[in-house]
């Protein structure tokens, strides 16, 4: 049996760092994830899924990740009810995250902190770029990769 979920996606608000009594680090934030398709309507649909983080990574991103960031959730989707005030009973999913990896690069980290490290981040350090060479895209493939492509459906091979 396998339940796992890879999710990209921009955070909606800062992420929520508690402790558990036993002294357990938990984050939870909304990431907005756009859906690959477009409606019929024309209009690009976007889910708003919450993220639950344990642990390390639960500081790591309370700590460096802040609302509009882009992130790489991996985890797994758990269905969880509780019994809300008025007595109903209310089911609650969320993708409980594995791994967290900070695709951008914020502008300043959280007041008090200092700025992420990719040691810290588990990034790893950008290439520095050729001396000789004035074209990045041999140093660095990726570098323009969050520029959109304007490609049309037809052109793609799937």
């Amino acid at each position: 049996m396998l339940n796992r979920v890879v999710l990209i996606g921009r955070l909606t608000a800062d992420p929520e760092l508690r402790y558990t009594n036993s002294g357990t680090a938990v984050a939870s934030f909304t990431l907005a994830v756009d859906r690959a398709r477009a409606s019929q309507a024309g209009e690009r649909e976007t889910d708003f899924i919450n993220i639950v983080v344990w642990q390390k990574q639960a500081e790591l991103s309370a700590q460096y990740l802040r609302k509009g960031r882009l992130a790489a959730v991996d985890g797994r989707l758990q269905i969880r009810s509780y019994e809300n005030r008025e007595g109903q009973k209310v089911r609650v999913a969320e993708v409980v995250a594995e791994t967290v990896r900070f695709l951008d690069r914020g502008d300043t980290p959280a007041a008090g902190h200092s700025a992420p490290t990719p040691a810290s981040t588990g990034a790893r350090p950008a290439p520095e770029p050729s001396k000789t060479n004035n074209h990045r895209y041999e140093d660095d493939p990726f570098a323009d990769d969050s520029q959109t492509i304007d490609i049309s459906d037809d052109d793609l091979p799937f």
